[in-house]
């Protein structure tokens, strides 16, 4: 068999400052680059031809799907590969991307995305989430919807098993898009709910829309409009007959965290690992509840679960040290207020053997030790 062909599909505006890593990060195993320009007045469109781009000017109408639509009209490929400027795909190293392709029976493919948020880049402080970015040509799958713009999956597989649809690619994808410095310079706050407030006025307006809104309002800590977008959104996705995903969870009881409603978040988060059982986020809330609750017992019997989950980058949107060194961390704590101190450190060693950056792991082993060694003193 030939060896497949793949082609690059991006939208940008203004991302000069960006762009060339993305390129360079697949520059050296893509067959084409087919750039959509959305109106850039910086050097992007220079910049991407200088990688040998295909850069097709596009005039924007509010509408990230048309867009991205445009450069798939024009792209030859046996698989698209769709990226963000402020996006870039990790090495491949040995794994032989073009022999998976060849033998590969899934028409979409995921790859693991790792959502860098803060200041600097840190995969133990990111969200973690298995995203479709490759996915077969010539076979109708294009984008829907104004923003958060995603393939349309149902119309073209129908009820088919996703299994046999769904595949995976063992590549890293680092997203830097939500770090604050990204956000506050495009600010991204006011376009993204612009165009969802255009998006949720229209009768043809999904489940999804209130739930980005309901992220949008969590990012500018507007705590009270989220909870109301994201319960809205559950809302509609029951009405509409299909089970909420896990991610409208997840975003839920962190509202409820971040408000101080403990109470409120207790006991409804156990009706949600009821729908996701698997998800490791869902028992780290519940675990951190019942530690704030003071029930320590409780709680380090949910952390531990927390740690016979684990990680894996699948469909759930993930908090990196959720089922591995935040739940050491908080086992930790819970031993010291049972009373076992020296199971404690043990714990606290345990999280930073998994992430050494781990500060508040480091500072409480620190002050443990301290403690210890002061008692000893005194007697």
């Amino acid at each position: 068999m030939s060896r497949p062909t793949i082609s690059l599909c991006m939208i940008v505006k203004d991302e000069e400052d960006l762009i060339a890593a993305c390129l360079n990060s697949v520059k050296n195993w893509i067959d084409e680059m087919i750039i959509v320009d959305t109106g850039s007045s910086d050097r992007t469109i220079e910049i991407c031809q200088s990688f040998g781009a295909t850069v097709l000017a596009y005039e924007w109408n509010n509408h990230f799907a048309d867009a991205r639509n445009h450069g798939l009209a024009h792209a030859t490929g046996d698989w698209i590969l769709y990226l963000d400027a402020d996006e870039e795909l990790a090495p491949l190293g040995d794994y032989d991307l073009h022999a998976q392709l060849r033998q590969e029976h899934a028409a979409i493919l995921s790859l693991h995305l790792i959502n860098y948020i803060g200041e600097v880049p840190n995969e133990d402080e990111a969200f973690h989430i298995a995203h479709p970015r490759f996915f077969r040509n010539h076979r109708g799958l294009q984008f829907k919807y104004p923003i958060h713009e995603t393939l349309n999956v149902d119309e073209i597989f129908g009820n088919q098993e996703r299994s046999a649809i769904m595949g995976h690619v063992p590549l890293k994808l680092w997203h830097r898009g939500y770090m604050d410095s990204i956000t506050h310079q495009k600010n991204k706050y006011e376009r993204n709910m612009t165009l969802l407030l255009q998006e949720a006025n229209e009768q043809s307006s999904n489940p999804w829309t209130e739930y980005h809104m309901a992220s949008e309002y969590y990012r500018v800590h507007r705590y009270d409009k989220a909870f109301e977008y994201v319960n809205l959104s559950i809302v509609r996705f029951i009405q509409s007959g299909k089970m909420p995903p896990s991610l409208l969870y997840k975003l839920k009881y962190a509202i409820l965290f971040n408000t101080g409603s403990i109470d409120g978040a207790w006991p409804g988060i156990d009706k949600a690992i009821a729908l996701y059982p698997d998800y490791v986020d869902l028992h780290f809330y519940k675990g951190v509840i019942f530690y704030l609750k003071t029930w320590y017992a409780g709680a380090l019997d949910v952390f531990q679960h927390c740690l016979i989950l684990g990680e894996t980058t699948g469909q759930h949107l993930t908090l990196r040290g959720a089922g591995s060194f935040h739940a050491w961390y908080y086992i930790g704590l819970c031993l010291e207020h049972l009373g076992n101190n020296q199971q404690a450190a043990q714990a606290y060693e345990a999280a930073l053997q998994l992430s050494p950056t781990y500060a508040i792991a480091s500072d409480a082993l620190l002050k443990l030790r301290r403690g210890e060694n002061k008692e000893g003193t005194e007697s």
